[in-house]
Order: structure tokens, then sequence, then C-alpha cells
């Protein structure tokens, strides 16, 4: 997490919580969800406009994290937003690399696979240390050249019990959209 953002909450703790302005979809893109967007539907049926600042996707990107209850949340400042996820906390992102294939989130971060997963749509997802993730579809193809080459062997489930079993929770507004304040010292858990 950003220093400058530890200092707003070390000076402002109990800031209310936000929920329903941020969303993740399954491609790793964030959107805005201004009061327009809420009021037309739910996330990511609805899904309000697409950030594409840079600067600002790198400032969320660095903040993110989630908390004891596996909601995920950027941390602006002295507010935490909670995040309105698509499909998972993460969106992986494979990298061929002389003869090996290198897996990155959305975020940038390298991971680990440490278990493959293919959920009642089809979809692939990849457990790591910084939690579960889905598979882009753009790389779809080469995911299964790894599947067939017996490097990942994923294990069928449903999508619901995926989340269950990782403690994800794709939408903290339908969970808790009162805009509580954090509790005093937060209970963020930081990513790996």
């Amino acid at each position: 997490m950003d220093e400058i953002v530890e200092a707003a909450l070390r000076k402002w703790p109990n800031v209310p919580h936000c929920y329903g302005w941020l969303g993740l979809d399954a491609r790793g893109a964030w959107y805005l969800r201004d009061e327009r967007a809420q009021a037309a539907g739910a996330f990511p049926a609805v899904k309000g406009s697409r950030i594409e600042h840079a600067k600002l996707r790198e400032f969320i990107e660095r903040n993110y994290a989630a908390d004891a209850a596996g909601c995920w949340f950027f941390q602006n400042g002295p507010q935490r937003v909670y995040v309105e996820l698509e499909a998972a906390p993460w969106v992986w992102r494979l990298h061929p690399r002389d003869g090996a294939v290198d897996v990155r989130s959305h975020t940038g971060t390298p991971a680990d696979v440490e278990s493959a997963w293919l959920d009642e749509s089809g979809r692939l997802f990849l457990a790591s240390r910084q939690g579960l993730g889905i598979v882009h579809t753009a790389d779809v193809e080469l995911a299964a050249g790894l599947v067939d080459a017996g490097r990942w062997q994923p294990a069928s489930t449903r999508h619901a019990a995926l989340l269950e079993r990782f403690a994800v929770c794709l939408s903290p507004l339908a969970l808790h959209g009162d805009g509580a304040p954090a509790p005093a010292g937060g209970n963020a858990t930081q990513p790996p």
C-alpha cells in the first residue's frame, strides 16, 4: 500500500466505506460506477465507465486488498472503496517465455499456480498464494495447451462453490453496503 494512503488512514481512521462505485470485470478492466450506472442495474450487467487513465489504474492496483470477509477493495486515502467483482478478485494473464509460461495478475503481480478449476460455464480458474483468479479469455488457448500437456489438471466445480472455498465475495454492496466506518486500525489483508 502506498505510504500516502497509510498516512491518510492514520489521520482519518473512521471514514465511511464506499460500496458499488468500482467494478472489476473478468478481463481485468476497472469500471467507475456512478449513481446512474448503479441505478441502471447491478455489476456486471451494467458496468459503468471503463477507467482508461493509466496512472489511476496503477494507483488502484497498488492499493488493492481484501478484508477478513473476502471482500476486495481499493484503499483510496482514508476511504475504503469496495470492488464489485464479475468472476474473481484476480484476472490471470499468461506470458510464454523460453518454453515456460509465466502467470501474472491484472495488476502485474507474478503468481505460482497451486491448483486449477473449471466451473460449470467452462471458465478456467487458477489459485495461487495471492488467491483465486480467472484466466483471461485471450489466454484460454494457451491455457488449454498447458492442460493438455498435464501442467494443470483442473478439477470440476460450480462457481459458487469455488468462491466459498477461497472465501471470495463478489458483491460487497449486496453483502453489507451500509457505508459503515472502518474499524480502528482497519482489517485489511494485503495480498503477498
